[in-house]
């Protein structure tokens, strides 16, 4: 048996991969939870976006959201562990989310307990959504190669040193009552609408402040141009219920790239809760840390 047979990756559900390429790559999925008006659900039990984000608009009090239950992750990593594998799960950023630290102390519960910890290797992405998920997609990657633990881990860092992922909002609203505004805070309480482009390094980051969605559009298009002068070409669109605007801007990228895109998805409710509905992120890495070959 390769080294790549014997470990498996592993990752929370805010990276939203699109489930058919979680199921191709076999790669399993811890659950968050979000809760609206003080009723908690796994962020994997709710399918219905449409649904979601109408509950949370006209919701008062917003939305709240928290990290795994150890016992959530030990569901996952054990049958793994049972079967021989090395586990790689690989996780949001720990400055915008405590799951990153549950899975740490879960792993270390596992050592204790004797159940094969040590065989667990836990990594924080410092980053988020689309960006964390091409973490796990590159770590998938050097497992398929042939790679263990140590070569996923290297690729992930690969993306992770590589990568920044740029996203639009429509307004920080959310992430003022979310208290996740990180270095944006400075933009709130203008008396400017502004349509602010955010990055995630570790914490929430401003790029740029724009005064229309179709200036910050834009921006986005001037981004994926310099992205694919870096020599990036393996692409990436999510949004939040904006389909039109995210195939508008993946038209463009299908241009401006020369091909087609890792992968386009919608954002859940555990990172939507938190930005609101009307986001559209961006970006893109080398292919050659999403293939095997």
């Amino acid at each position: 048996m390769s080294a790549g047979a014997e470990t498996a990756i592993v990752c929370d559900s805010s990276q939203y991969l699109p489930p058919e390429v979680i199921g191709a790559k076999g790669i399993g999925v811890v659950s968050l939870y979000v809760s609206i008006d003080g009723q908690q659900e796994r962020e994997l039990q709710i399918t219905d976006y449409d649904d979601f984000y109408g509950r949370l608009r006209q919701s008062s009090s917003g939305a709240t959201t928290s990290q795994p239950s150890l016992g959530d992750f030990l569901d996952v990593w054990q049958p793994l562990l049972d079967a021989g594998k090395e586990v790689v799960s690989i996780h949001i950023s720990s400055a915008i989310s405590g799951t990153f630290e549950a899975a740490n102390q879960a792993r270390q519960r596992l050592v204790e307990e004797g159940k094969g910890g040590d065989r667990v290797h836990v990594y924080d992405s410092e980053m988020a959504c689309g960006a964390t998920g091409l973490c796990v997609l590159a770590a998938a990657a050097a497992i398929e190669a042939g790679g263990g633990p140590a070569e996923a881990l290297a690729r992930a860092q690969d993306v992770r040193d590589t990568l920044k992922m740029w996203f639009a909002v429509d307004t920080l609203e959310y992430l003022r009552k979310g208290g996740r505004i990180g270095g944006a805070s400075a933009w709130i309480g203008g008396a400017l609408k502004i349509k602010p482009i955010l990055t995630i390094d570790r914490e929430i980051v401003p790029i740029e402040r724009v005064r229309t969605r179709a200036r910050s559009l834009e921006r986005l298009r001037g981004y994926a141009r310099q992205l694919h002068e870096s020599g990036a070409d393996a692409w990436v669109v999510q949004h939040i219920q904006d389909p039109e605007t995210a195939a508008t801007l993946a038209a463009d990228c299908r241009e401006i790239f020369g091909g087609e895109p890792a992968f386009i998805s919608e954002i859940g409710p555990v990172i939507g809760a938190h930005v609101g509905p009307g986001l559209i992120g961006l970006g893109a890495v080398s292919w050659s840390l999403l293939k095997a070959g």
